[in-house]
């Protein structure tokens, strides 16, 4: 999750706080439109899987809990 936090960060230098898990990315403009695919590609490395952007909706990016649950459970329990 880290590399999550810090692509977002690097994205948005003004943000002077921490992201909350909870805070909805999207509407709060923390990943945007222009970014997103770069965003896949980051969430594909980490995962080390393919992401069908046919079988995901924008609330499975919403939130940095919702992206951990579906793009990264399986490496998280595996730690």
């Amino acid at each position: 999750m880290q590399q999550i936090i810090e692509w977002i960060n690097a994205k948005n230098p003004e943000l002077d706080r921490e992201i909350d898990r909870e805070e909805d990315l999207i509407e709060g403009r923390l990943i945007d439109s222009l970014d997103f695919l770069e965003f896949i590609y980051l969430l594909e490395s980490i995962s080390g899987r393919t992401i069908d952007l046919q079988e995901v909706s924008v609330d499975d990016f919403r939130t940095v809990e919702r992206i951990e649950r579906r793009f990264l459970a399986d490496l998280i329990e595996a730690a």
